[in-house]
């Protein structure tokens, strides 16, 4: 397995230097996560820069986001924003169906996705800017919670298992569009729903033993951090401040996956 100056990851072992650089990049992505998602943007690319190997890299990311996630989850859910009952049998298929697409992304490739997932992307980004006022108000709902639990669920679930970039930015859209949420609990039901999925992600890369624990653990504390504090900002900015920032990371991903093709 290659080595860096900075990671011998034949060893698993991770040096002072990376250390610090990896406890300050999972930092700022899991505040960036916490508000509307895309933390990969950044914990991915660090990990690669540090000299980890592609496979162990997002198995690592996974790792230590989904401890993150579990943070501003709970932060969310003690404010109140999280309805467990609504959001429950979405978690549960978003869980199975994350395992199915780890799974088959083993056996496949996602070559496809990445040609495709930046186009609709894009549709998301230019669909949030032309309605300013998408999100700022509850509306009635245009599907039960049950289908869209099973469709959304099954969906995104299995993209995030196999693929992943822009699950949030789909959640969160598909949550506002057909559940009627307004955009701070739609970033609610999106951390819940991503905590599902992460999981489950997280289980099958750990079980594969796709993760360097030294890099994980210390990114985990940063997680912890950035996503406490994410979830603090969209608590007290609210739905203007998460649209923002939904929109730029959303435009940096659709970017980053077109510059990767």
């Amino acid at each position: 397995m290659p080595t860096s100056p900075l990671v011998a990851c034949d060893s698993a072992s991770v040096s002072p230097t990376t250390f610090i650089i990896l406890f300050f990049a999972s930092t700022a992505a899991g505040c960036i996560d916490a508000i509307a998602g895309g933390g990969g943007l950044i914990s991915v690319p660090t990990l690669l820069a540090v000299g980890i190997p592609p496979q162990l890299a997002l198995g690592t990311s996974k790792a230590q986001s989904t401890v993150g996630t579990m943070m501003s989850t709970w932060r969310y859910a003690r404010a109140g924003l999280i309805n467990w009952k609504e959001v429950r049998p979405a978690m549960i298929i978003t869980f199975i169906a994350s395992i199915a697409g780890a799974w088959v992304l083993l056996h496949t490739s996602n070559r496809v996705l990445g040609l495709i997932i930046p186009w609709a992307l894009m549709g998301v980004a230019l669909y949030v800017y032309l309605n300013p006022k998408l999100g700022e108000e509850i509306k009635p709902a245009r599907m039960s919670v049950a289908i869209f639990a099973l469709l959304f669920g099954g969906l995104i679930g299995f993209y995030d298992g196999f693929f992943g970039p822009g699950t949030g930015a789909f959640w969160t859209l598909a949550i506002v569009g057909l559940l009627g949420h307004e955009l701070t609990k739609a970033t609610a039901y999106t951390k819940a729903v991503n905590l599902a999925s992460n999981v489950g992600a997280a289980s099958f890369l750990i079980w594969k033993g796709d993760v360097l624990w030294p890099a994980a653990l210390i990114m985990i504390c940063g997680q912890l951090i950035g996503n406490y504090v994410g979830a603090d900002l969209v608590l007290h900015r609210g739905s203007a401040f998460i649209r923002k920032v939904f929109l730029v990371v959303v435009v940096a991903l659709t970017l980053s996956l077109f510059l990767r093709r």
